[in-house]
């Protein structure tokens, strides 16, 4: 048996208010645990090259991980669309699409934190001063000024995250929709033309 009592207009959207607020109470909830700090885009000798700053901070059960020897990689990524306002920027047209991936680990023997990309590495005694270097790119070759038309206006984005993908498998399962393991920023967008 069903039971349906008529809304009135008042009631509707008095429920309809209330759902919005939830969402956006539970949109804005997301802790981004990576801030953006600083970026600079610059132009020289044909190609372009970017400087930026980000603010790490791990969460609890990620620093605990990192310190019991689970090594971290992070993942900078940087691409260049060109909008198509025709197809509901559904499908954007991508010039540049760039990853950086960078592996943050600690040695309990030594009590040091290593930083490696590719195969260069770098040691530090603190983590805070781990994660400083991590967060900095220093004029950084992005791509080259010929891929981009001089009649139009391109979108650049840029985000840092801790890949879980890369985890052992079983803290992978842990982290699957787990907070705890989101360590990611938002991604950061603005204009560019050349």
């Amino acid at each position: 048996m069903v039971f349906s009592t008529p809304c009135s207009r008042k009631s509707r959207l008095y429920h309809l208010l209330w759902g919005a607020c939830l969402l956006v109470l539970t949109t804005t909830a997301r802790a981004d645990n990576i801030f953006l700090q600083s970026y600079d885009l610059t132009s020289n000798g044909g190609a372009y090259f970017l400087s930026a700053s980000f603010s790490i901070g791990l969460t609890p059960t990620v620093k605990d991980a990192l310190n019991r020897g689970v090594p971290l990689h992070f993942v900078i990524e940087f691409e260049v669309i060109y909008p198509r306002w025709y197809t509901l920027y559904f499908w954007n047209k991508r010039i540049v699409e760039q990853q950086q991936i960078y592996r943050l680990s600690y040695n309990a023997l030594t009590r040091q934190y290593r930083l490696g990309y590719g195969v260069l590495h770098q040691t530090f005694d603190t983590l805070e001063r781990a994660l400083e270097v991590l967060g900095g790119i220093e004029y950084q070759h992005m791509f080259e000024q010929s891929v981009l038309d001089d009649d139009r206006v391109y979108e650049a984005a840029l985000r840092m995250r801790l890949d879980t993908a890369r985890l052992p498998k079983p803290i992978q399962i842990d982290a699957l929709g787990s907070d705890a393991w989101d360590v990611s920023s938002a991604w950061f967008r603005w204009t560019v033309q050349r």
